[in-house]
């Protein structure tokens, strides 16, 4: 490589390292952090009288448990405290292991049977993060800046697929008057059902109605969702707040150490990773409030990704009720909450229920994302490995897009012939540009050639490529989809084939051996490729640095990238090697029956002088 070519390399890698540095000072969180709001906190009546102090406007105190009225209304009645120590309760759903603590009545674990964290070697683990102050599904008496509800309540499971927790409360306001609020907390399932419901229960014992500030509780997604990843390894993987408001879905992106409220409406929202989500959809959209999206680092370094949705001050009873969808983000099993008939709930058959709306968008080559789908899974009834069915995917595009290739591959033989010619016009025509593309045109017409034909099979590979990004990096069907067990066995996720003890700037922990065949196989295919279409000058120039420097950029950018792309990309740049070949045998011996032809043309166009001067 010449000292141009070595510049433009070390330059490209200086603009990519750079970026990772110098992004997220440019585009880093520039979102406010909500506004501190007055502090609950919950104890015992017995420990509030015990030590004499004066607490908070919206200070929570524990009293007596509760019982419910037939109505599902909970009444004033006031029984003996008999749950004195916190206890868990595990409720299976067949799709679900679903563990409750009788502190707050809250969720501590949330595991789907049916899909495995190879990380932990466990269940996927959809409540995870969980600490003392901040559990699934906990309720916070007020705003979102106040502590749970951290007491021991009472439960009923009336059945082995619903359960009631109780307890009451007794809050202090501002003039230091106390007043009484039956708290219940009721979870039914159904079973192999990824939906459940959730009613919230509050009665007050004294007619007066919840209100702080506004607010009357707010309520919580998961701190964390499963399964865990690596934020500074793993760039194809995040967490989002979603929000759906009946006609579009707005989703963002969590960055860490960020809380903002969203401030527009909405039906339902959640958090979602790539795989699996949480989603709150209230029967009546109209008690919440703004929503707030966290993603705060408070536990062992890592992040949270949490929504808290707070619910608007209402009336003295309160009976409000939620259907929770905690699983896949998958069409499959989504698409049934779209129908009321589809599930066990009656729940969907209108727009603002369309659970769908939920799933990784695919943008305009959705079209070309579903072809290749479609594809791929009917390959997969045939031959049971996702890593052989892209490989014969890849031939069988290839096949189709050769005669194009082969056209682009005379047609940049053409353009080598016509550059003596272009450029003559362009140095005859420099102050002229108008003229300069006219005459060009001219010449290329007579010429019968059309500089847009060679870019076709660059822009189809190009479309297959995002295409097929997108299908490895968002449809859960090929989530844990294998080609080589001990190499590639999630062609979702990067290759592996050593773990070092550290990390190596922009490519983390791990070895990956795609990434380095890709790159080799790139530069032999644009090695050959180049064989039979010489350039100089300038041009020589730039196509050294598309033959070393691209695949280099590509190396950084791609090195996690998902692997089943990578496997395409690869496969498809052997075959072009072979197909190259191929095409370069056909250009050679078009270019050797013209040369054994020029001689002969030559002589027929020779001037009558010139003809009798070689008799001679």
């Amino acid at each position: 490589m010449d000292k141009n070519t070595i510049w433009a390399i070390v330059l490209s890698t200086l603009v990519i390292v750079g970026s990772y540095f110098l992004l997220p000072l440019v585009f880093g969180n520039k979102n406010a952090k909500a506004a501190p709001q007055s502090t609950v906190e919950v104890s015992s009546a017995e420990t509030e009288e015990k030590n004499n102090v004066q607490k908070t406007q919206d200070e929570v105190l524990t009293d007596t448990l509760f019982t419910e009225e037939e109505s599902q209304l909970l009444n004033e009645e006031e029984t003996t405290d008999v749950a004195a120590t916190e206890e868990n309760v595990t409720i299976n759903t067949g799709v679900a292991q679903v563990v409750f603590t009788t502190k707050g009545g809250d969720i501590l674990s949330y595991k789907l049977n049916d899909h495995n964290d190879k990380e932990t070697n466990d269940l996927v683990q959809l409540s995870d993060g969980i600490t003392d102050a901040n559990r699934t599904l906990a309720l916070s008496m007020g705003g979102v800046a106040n502590n749970i509800v951290n007491e021991i309540f009472t439960y009923e499971k009336t059945d082995p697929y619903t359960i009631l927790f109780k307890k009451n409360l007794i809050i202090k306001d501002a003039s230091g008057q106390k007043h009484s609020y039956t708290l219940g907390k009721r979870y039914t399932f159904k079973q192999n059902e990824y939906m459940f419901k959730l009613e919230v229960l509050i009665h007050s014992n004294d007619g007066s109605a919840l209100d702080f500030n506004g607010v009357a509780y707010t309520i919580r997604t998961s701190p964390q969702i499963g399964p865990r990843f690596n934020q500074k390894q793993n760039r194809y993987e995040n967490r989002q707040f979603i929000a759906y408001n009946g006609k579009k879905t707005k989703k963002i992106i969590l960055s860490n150490n960020i809380e903002k409220k969203y401030d527009k409406d909405l039906l339902w929202g959640g958090i979602a990773g790539k795989y699996f989500m949480e989603l709150v959809i209230p029967a009546d959209a109209s008690i919440l409030g703004s929503p707030t999206y966290s993603a705060k680092v408070v536990k062992d370094d890592y992040a949270n990704a949490q929504a808290m949705f707070e619910r608007k001050a209402g009336s003295q009873d309160i009976q409000d009720t939620y259907y929770m969808y905690f699983g896949p983000r998958d069409e499959k099993a989504l698409k049934i909450y779209n129908a009321a008939d589809k599930n066990a709930w009656g729940f969907g058959g209108r727009p603002e229920t369309k659970l769908t709306m939920a799933l990784q968008s695919s943008g305009w080559l959705s079209w070309l994302e579903a072809i290749l789908k479609w594809c791929l899974e009917t390959l997969h009834k045939v031959i049971s490995n996702w890593g052989i069915c892209i490989i014969i995917l890849t031939i069988v595009l290839k096949i189709i897009m050769f005669p194009l290739s082969k056209k682009q591959s005379l047609s940049s033989i053409k353009m080598q012939e016509l550059q003596p010619k272009i450029q003559a016009i362009q140095k005859k025509y420099a102050n002229d540009q108008q003229k300069m593309q006219q005459e060009t045109s001219k010449l290329y017409q007579e010429a019968g050639y059309n500089p847009a034909a060679g870019c076709l099979p660059m822009i189809f590979q190009f479309l297959v490529i995002i295409a097929m990004y997108n299908l490895f990096n968002n449809y859960f069907e090929f989530r844990g989809a294998s080609f080589i067990p001990k190499w590639i066995p999630d062609l979702t996720e990067g290759d592996s084939v050593y773990t070092f003890k550290f990390n190596i700037p922009l490519l983390g922990n791990q070895l990956r051996l795609l990434p380095i065949i890709y790159v080799a196989s790139q530069i032999l295919s644009s090695k050959i490729s180049q064989s039979m279409n010489p350039t100089g000058g300038q041009n020589e120039k730039t196509m050294k640095f598309m033959m070393y420097g691209m695949p280099f950029m590509f190396f950084f950018i791609f090195y996690s990238a998902p692997s089943g792309l990578l496997l395409y990309w690869l496969t498809s740049n052997v075959l072009q090697v072979g197909q190259q070949i191929i095409i370069n045998k056909m250009m050679a011996s078009k270019k050797a029956a013209a040369g054994n032809a020029q001689p002969e043309k030559v002589q027929k166009t020779l001037p009558p002088k010139a003809k009798g001067k070689q008799k001679k």
